[in-house]
């Protein structure tokens, strides 16, 4: 089986975390590939931002639907994931989509830790379109200017902060780019802790083991 992770903007950096996070759970039961999209965006934030990388993800898509079994979209926003079931008829998984809805299972409630203040209304508006919004209790971001990818005490703050003040019992990392970080705080908070990568290979696996991919039957046919 091989599982192509699109890591939806220019970064190659980010693309390396990303493939590291996905070799250490697929432990050589499967393939996982992971590409950047060049030229687009080095860091998706805002809405223009992911229209700029809307072609290059559709190109990678098409370039590899033979040579693939599943697609994971590395993006925890799901960026543009509607056009990508769209086109293909395999498996499509969203790491925002796959650790949110993984949560519920694990606990009565979750918090998202994402990397930026600016993002909080769409994770907002993210809960209300997969119809989690009662389910996810907070959404928790550094202050404006505090903001660093590589900073695993950050993020553990805040959190330690989801779980004592918005009693959260399960903690999504909310960008591609804090892949690797979930053991770790884990392990000093005692609760799970989801890397959105490591829930979307999980979903991924499954669907392509099962046989079965996205319905064509009317709202992703792109022939109807």
């Amino acid at each position: 089986m091989r599982i192509l992770i699109i890591n939806p903007n220019s970064s190659d950096a980010m693309a390396a975390t990303i493939q590291r996070s996905a070799e250490e759970f697929a432990d050589d039961a499967f393939e996982v590939v992971t590409k950047a999209i060049p030229g687009a965006p080095e860091f998706l934030e805002t809405y223009q931002d992911e229209l700029l990388a809307a072609p290059g993800l559709m190109e990678l898509v098409r370039a590899n639907e033979d040579g693939f079994d599943a697609f994971v979209l590395a993006c925890h926003s799901d960026t543009n994931i509607d056009a990508i079931k769209e086109m293909t008829s395999k498996p499509v998984v969203g790491i925002g989509e796959a650790s949110m809805k993984l949560a519920t299972m694990l606990g009565h409630n979750f918090s998202v830790v994402t990397t930026h203040i600016h993002s909080i209304p769409g994770k907002l508006a993210q809960a209300r379109k997969y119809h989690l919004q009662d389910l996810m209790v907070s959404v928790r971001a550094p202050e404006k200017g505090q903001e660093d990818l590589d900073n695993e005490d950050l993020f553990l703050g805040l959190s330690q902060k989801a779980i004592e003040e918005d009693l959260a019992e399960v903690i999504v990392l909310g960008c591609a780019g804090l892949a690797g970080m979930d053991k770790k705080i884990q392990e000093k908070l005692g609760v799970p802790v989801l890397d959105g990568v490591t829930c979307a290979l999980i979903f991924a696996t499954g669907l392509v083991r099962y046989g079965i991919s996205t319905s064509k039957a009317l709202g992703y046919d792109p022939d109807y």
